[in-house]
C-alpha cells in the first residue's frame, strides 16, 4: 500500500479567532485576499499537500474558483464544505430554522455549493454544526429533526443528480451546544432514515473528524472498521486534541496510540484505494499555520510508516485471542521495544545488583 493522498482545510490560515479574542492571533491574515493567502500557503507547503478544502461561499465561490485553481496549479480542490454555520442569518439553524423561507434559502445555497463541487469534481461536506439547540425547552425535537432530514434529503438527491459525493460529518457541540447529528450513531441514523425515504444513498458517506470522535469517547480504529464494513467510510479529517474541546491540534500531538491503531486499521482496509484521502483539519490558534501544517503532515506520515512496520500476522493472532498484552507487545516492538531493548534492560539490572 502506497501513501494515501492528503488534503488540507484552508481555514487553518485565517485570523483564527476565539471568543476571547475575536480578531484572532493572526490578524494579518484578514488583510490578505483568499488568493493572496493561498499563494502564500502553496509556496510554503509545496508538494507536502496534494489538495485543499474550502468552505462555500466565504472561502470559495463562483467568482474566485478559476483564480484559485490557477494559484493551486497542480494541487486540486478535493472538497467543498457547507458554510451555513458562518452566516448570522442561520443563527437559529439553517436546515432547522423555524422560518420555512429561511430553510429554503439554506437549501438553495447548499445546492449552489453542490453545483460548484460538481463543476470542479470535488466532494461536498455537510457538517451541520448549527443544527441543534442551546437550552432545554428551546426546541420541538420531532419538528427540528423532521426539518433537518427533509432538507438533507433534498440536498442529497440534488447532489446525486450532479454526481457529487456527499460526506456527512458529526460533532457533539459547537456552535450549537447540542448538535442533532452529534455522534457516529446519529449520523448513520440520518443516512438510514434517508434510505427508508427512498433517497439513493450510494454516494452518501461519512467524514471521520478524529477530534470529533475523541470528544465523544468514540474509538477511531473501531469506527473506521465498522464504517468501512457498512460501505460508509468516505473521508478522514486528521487532527488531535485533549478530548474536552474541538482543539484541532496537529496529528499525533495527543492520542498517539489511538492514532497509530487507526493508521493500522486504514492500512488493513486498504483505505485510499478508491481515491479517499486523509484531510487535515487543524486550527493553530497561536502557532505559525504553515509550520503547523508541515509538522502535521510529517507526524501523520511518521505514524503511518510505523503502522507499516507492525507485524500484521502477529497482531491479527493477538486480536483473535483477544490478548491485550500480546497485541501491545507486537505494537511496541515496532516502536523499538524489541528483543535487544529487553536484553539491555535485563543486563542493566544485573549489573546494578
Amino acid at each position: 500500500m502506497g501513501r494515501v493522498k492528503n488534503s488540507l482545510g484552508v481555514w487553518a490560515f485565517g485570523s483564527l479567532a476565539t471568543r476571547f479574542l475575536p480578531v484572532g492571533y493572526h490578524p494579518g491574515a484578514e488583510k490578505l485576499s483568499m488568493l493572496q493567502r493561498m499563494e502564500k500557503v502553496v509556496a510554503g507547503l509545496g508538494n507536502l499537500i496534494d489538495g485543499y478544502e474550502f468552505h462555500y461561499p466565504g472561502e470559495i465561490n463562483e467568482t474566485n474558483v478559476d483564480k484559485l485553481q490557477r494559484v493551486l496549479a497542480d494541487k486540486d480542490i478535493y472538497a467543498i464544505a457547507s458554510g451555513l454555520h458562518t452566516d448570522s442569518k442561520f443563527a437559529s439553524g439553517a436546515f432547522t430554522h423555524p422560518d420555512k423561507q429561511t430553510r429554503r434559502a439554506a437549501v438553495t445555497r447548499t445546492k449552489e455549493a453542490i453545483d460548484l463541487a460538481g463543476d470542479i469534481q470535488a466532494k461536498f461536506i455537510i457538517w451541520p454544526g448549527g443544527e441543534g439547540y442551546n437550552y432545554p425547552f428551546q426546541a420541538d425535537y420531532e419538528d427540528i429533526w423532521d426539518s433537518f432530514i427533509a432538507c438533507l434529503a433534498e440536498s442529497v438527491e440534488y447532489a446525486n443528480s450532479k454526481n457529487v459525493t456527499v460526506l456527512l460529518e458529526h460533532k457533539c457541540s459547537e456552535p450549537a451546544m447540542k448538535i442533532l447529528m452529534r455522534n457516529i450513531g446519529m449520523t448513520i441514523f440520518a443516512i438510514r432514515k434517508l434510505e427508508r425515504m427512498g433517497v439513493d444513498v450510494n454516494r452518501l458517506k461519512i467524514n471521520m473528524d478524529w477530534q470529533h470522535l475523541i470528544m465523544n469517547g468514540e474509538s477511531l480504529a473501531e469506527y473506521a472498521a465498522l464504517l468501512n464494513k457498512e460501505n460508509l467510510l468516505g473521508h478522514q479529517h486528521g487532527n488531535s486534541g485533549w478530548g474536552i474541546f474541538d482543539d484541532d491540534n496537529i496529528v499525533g500531538a495527543t492520542r498517539f496510540m489511538e492514532t497509530l491503531e487507526l493508521a493500522i486499521e486504514l492500512r488493513r482496509i486498504n483505505y485510499g484505494s478508491k481515491g479517499e484521502r486523509v484531510g487535515f483539519d487543524i486550527f493553530p490558534y497561536t502557532e505559525d499555520p504553515i509550520q503547523a501544517a508541515k509538522q502535521c503532515v510529517l507526524q501523520w506520515e511518521f505514524i503511518d510508516n510505523l503502522a507499516e512496520k507492525v507485524n500484521k500476522e502477529a497482531l491479527c493472532q493477538a486480536r483473535k485471542e483477544k490478548d491485550a498484552l500480546k497485541g501491545l507487545a507486537v505494537v511496541f516492538e515496532a516502536l523499538g521495544l524489541n528483543r535487544k531493548f529487553v536484553t539491555d534492560i535485563m543486563r542493566s539490572r544485573e549489573q546494578a545488583v
